[in-house]
This record gives structure tokens, C-alpha cells and sequence, in this order.
């Protein structure tokens, strides 16, 4: 996984242990430059350490649902790199009552809110890259096993992680032309800040671990290698697809 010279954008990075953050782990120890965002001041605190460990100079504010922020992040980019090699994806939000609640019981305007956030941005990321890899490259989002799947608590969720694997296959068609990859990892359960909202989130963890071969729950670091993969020329070949890095839990749940 060599990807020395290549510059990529991280995107939903919150803390130490998300899953961002073990992705871009990978990415910089295997060359990469790396451009961050955090989400608010709030969240600032709890990235710029990672950012400063990562040795990145670019790190930003970036909330999808404010405008303009997504595209200020791109025009830096653009201004003081010129290029991009690729984008890794891993934001997802919807409203706690729509989240805890059943999926018929989901308000119009927190599904629509959730899949503005955590599918649309990833098309809105996509239109902002293209000018910037003019020598092609790879576009990454972070999905889940409840996208194909009814898994219990991940409610509205699921058909919103369901409609960004489809939009990794259109714009995997849309871009081919641009030798721009694109690809959805559905990662294994994991312990992040973002995932303790769901409710029973460490039963859910259990389940996992026992319907997994190994019984095995996947690590940051380990689904960071598949990513590094995906960012390097060894991924070129495989676009519109989504690569399961969950220690196999998709074939035995």
C-alpha cells in the first residue's frame, strides 16, 4: 500500500477512535498527505490533536448541513495543493427522535435531513473532487451490513446507508470516464462517538462479535488498511462496489 505522493481529504474525523480517524492512520503511514475537517468548535478540540499527530496543515471546519462550508474546504484544497488523489467519506447524522424511533414512525423532515447528510454530501463531495483529479482517482464512504439488511435499532438508518451504496454505483458509472473509483466499505461494528447514539448499540457489538467467524470485532486500524487499498493504484481495478471489512460478520448474520 504505497501511497507516497498522493494528497487526500479525510471527512468525519470526531475523535481518536472513529473510524476516520483509523483510515487516515493508514493513509499518512503509508505516504499520504492529508487534508482534515472537524465538524464545529466543539468538536475542534478533539481533532486538531489528531490532525497535529497526522502532520496535516490543512484542517477546517466543515458542517455539510451550513453553506458553503463543504465548498470552502474544496477551494483551499484547490489553492494550495492544486490536485486530489482521493476522498474518504464518514459522516452520517439524523435527528435523535427520528433515529429512535421505528422507521414508520420517522418524520418526513428527519429523513430527509439524514440522507442529505449522510448520502447526498457524499454525491456533493464528488462534484467538488472532480475538477481536482485530473489524473484520476478514488472516492471512499463508509456504510454498514443494516443497508442490506434489517438490523434492529438502526432504523432510519438503513435505507439511508442503502441509498449511498446506490450512489456509489451511479457515480462509479458517471465518473469512469474521469478514471475515478469509487467505493463504499460497509465497515464492521464499531464503538465511535457517532455509533453509541444508536439504541442497545453494545448489544448490537455482541451480536456482532458472535456472528462473526472469528469472533472478531474489526478495528479502526483494520478497516483503515482496506481504505489505504482502495486509495492505491492496487484499488484501481475494482470500482462501484462495496468491500465488506467486518472479519466476515455479512456472511454468517
Amino acid at each position: 500500500m504505497d501511497l507516497a505522493g498522493k494528497r487526500g481529504l479525510v471527512v468525519g474525523i470526531a475523535n481518536e477512535h472513529s473510524i476516520a480517524t483509523g483510515c487516515a492512520t493508514v493513509f499518512r503511514a503509508a505516504g499520504a498527505e492529508l487534508a482534515l475537517t472537524y465538524l464545529n468548535d466543539k468538536a475542534e478540540p478533539f481533532v486538531c490533536p489528531v490532525a497535529q499527530t497526522l502532520g496535516s496543515r490543512i484542517v477546517l471546519p466543515c458542517d455539510v448541513r451550513i453553506p458553503g462550508q463543504l465548498e470552502a474546504v474544496f477551494e483551499r484544497i484547490a489553492k494550495d495543493w492544486g490536485r486530489l488523489d482521493f476522498v474518504l467519506h464518514s459522516i452520517a447524522f439524523a435527528p435523535a427522535g427520528d433515529l429512535h424511533a421505528s422507521l414508520a414512525d420517522c418524520s418526513a423532515e428527519g429523513f430527509a435531513l439524514a440522507m442529505d447528510v449522510s448520502c447526498h454530501s457524499f454525491i456533493r463531495m464528488a462534484r467538488l473532487a472532480l475538477p481536482l483529479m485530473t489524473d484520476g482517482g478514488s472516492l471512499m464512504t463508509v456504510s454498514f451490513y443494516g443497508a442490506e439488511r434489517a438490523v434492529e435499532h438502526y432504523n432510519v438508518m438503513g435505507p439511508v446507508k442503502a441509498a449511498l451504496e446506490s450512489s456509489v454505483r451511479y457515480l462509479a458509472a458517471d465518473l469512469a470516464a474521469h478514471r475515478i473509483h469509487v467505493h463504499a466499505i460497509s465497515a464492521g461494528a464499531v464503538k465511535t462517538r457517532a455509533a453509541t447514539g444508536i439504541d442497545h448499540f453494545d448489544a448490537l457489538l455482541d451480536d456482532v462479535r458472535a456472528h462473526t467467524p472469528a469472533q472478531h470485532l474489526v478495528t479502526i486500524e483494520e478497516i483503515g488498511r482496506i481504505a489505504a487499498v482502495l486509495a492505491s493504484e492496487a484499488g484501481m481495478t475494482l470500482t462501484g462496489s462495496t468491500i465488506y471489512a467486518d472479519a466476515g460478520f455479512h456472511v454468517m448474520a
